[in-house]
């Protein structure tokens, strides 16, 4: 039986296929880029797409033979419908072999049965949400989950004498993952949940959550909005209300410590405690030549966990493109990406062969300030982390 989303993307086929002259060139390997260059999340599709360039940069923009060709949209923010049209278009008129990007867990969901009807290889760079790979055989990602940051971070915390916490989180997708992960982790460890809020998606303001939490006076509060504006305008509530300087201990994913906006948060957010897969600070060999030339390519600029995930993801893509000589196949293509392993500047990444998710080391960090610049420094891990969502 056809489903709904059958019929649209066949539809769109037929009506694109009569208004398209398009012609595939042979000799081009196409990439459809969706991100929201303009818009709340913006900044993290510039993260994205800078990593994506500077890997092509790095590695030449021909892989087998083939000529690299990048083909960008603008999905503008939270907009299923407009990344389902997108992705159709690009698939459909302008015949890419992979589709890659995704900042946002609505936009990648909505696109799953079209990788799934087009057979197209779909590269998640950002969203977080553990359901996605599971909408399609043809995804795989590249980033993290919500539940794989939230649920190390927890049991560290219930290890190291945090007994009773708050959470706040985004009222969509991703929230609900890094709460439920959270409570799952911290109760499990024997800590105690006092109190849980999700606030709207869209610019909330966050006063009268921070003065109830405040009221209540958590050991700690754990707290996760979606990286862009969200996370500073948190973090400065939080200041200005007092609930660092009366003793609240905050617990975070790394979003809400953004290498790219922390050094404007203040001094005010040293001692933070967050988790994430990737830090600007990140000691290792792979890392120091990735800041130096992200810092060549783009001056004075962090790369965060967004832009690891371009860079990483191009490199995925390119490691699809050798292995299939060129002639991209989507049930091939995900072969090779079952299993893959990468030399990531965040370290050694794996995806898994069974559900197509990454699998990673996370950190535990805390905002410290060195030389006068504020950074998320590693104290803990906890190494091959698979998704706990799946």
């Amino acid at each position: 039986m056809m489903t709904r989303a059958s019929a649209v993307f066949g539809a769109a086929v037929a009506v694109l296929a009569l208004s398209s002259g398009t012609v595939r060139a042979e000799d081009t390997v196409k990439i459809g880029l969706i991100l929201p260059y303009s818009g709340q999340f913006a900044d993290s599709a510039k993260q994205i797409d800078d990593g994506v360039k500077l890997y092509i940069k790095e590695h030449g923009d021909a892989v087998a033979g083939k000529k690299i060709e990048l083909i960008s949209r603008d999905v503008t923010g939270i907009a299923p419908d407009v990344a389902k049209r997108l992705a159709t278009e690009l698939v459909v008129r302008d015949k890419v072999d992979f589709l890659a990007g995704f900042v946002l867990t609505p936009n990648a969901l909505a696109v799953a049965d079209i990788a799934t009807q087009a057979k197209k290889p779909m590269i998640i760079m950002n969203a977080a949400t553990s359901i996605i790979t599971a909408k399609s055989p043809y995804i795989a990602r590249v980033s993290f989950t919500l539940a794989q940051v939230s649920m190390p971070l927890a049991e560290w915390a219930a290890k190291n004498g945090v007994k009773e916490a708050y959470t706040l989180v985004t009222d969509y997708g991703p929230g609900y993952d890094a709460e439920k992960y959270f409570i799952k982790g911290f109760t499990g460890g024997g800590g105690k949940i006092v109190g849980s809020v999700r606030v709207p998606s869209n610019s909330p303001d966050f006063s009268a959550y921070v003065q109830k939490i405040k009221d209540v006076h958590p050991q700690a509060l754990f707290a996760f909005v979606p990286t862009g504006e969200q996370p500073t305008q948190l973090m400065k509530t939080v200041i200005e209300q007092g609930l660092i300087s009366s003793g609240v201990k905050i617990l975070a994913p790394g979003d809400d410590t953004d290498d790219s906006v922390l050094q404007s948060m203040g001094d005010s957010v040293i001692g933070v405690i967050t988790s994430g897969n990737y830090s600007y600070a990140h000691k290792s060999p792979e890392n120091q030549a990735y800041t130096a030339a992200f810092a060549k390519a783009y001056g004075d600029y962090r790369p965060n966990f967004q832009s690891v995930a371009g860079y990483d993801g191009m490199a995925l893509i390119y490691k699809v493109i050798e292995g299939l000589k060129g002639n991209i196949d989507g049930d091939k293509a995900m072969e090779i990406v079952k299993g893959a392993k990468i030399d990531s500047p965040r370290g050694p990444i794996t995806i898994d062969p069974q559900t197509r998710d990454i699998v990673q080391t996370i950190y535990i960090r805390k905002v410290e300030k060195i030389d006068g610049k504020l950074l998320n420094v590693e104290f803990d891990k906890f190494e091959n982390v698979k998704d706990p969502g799946k």
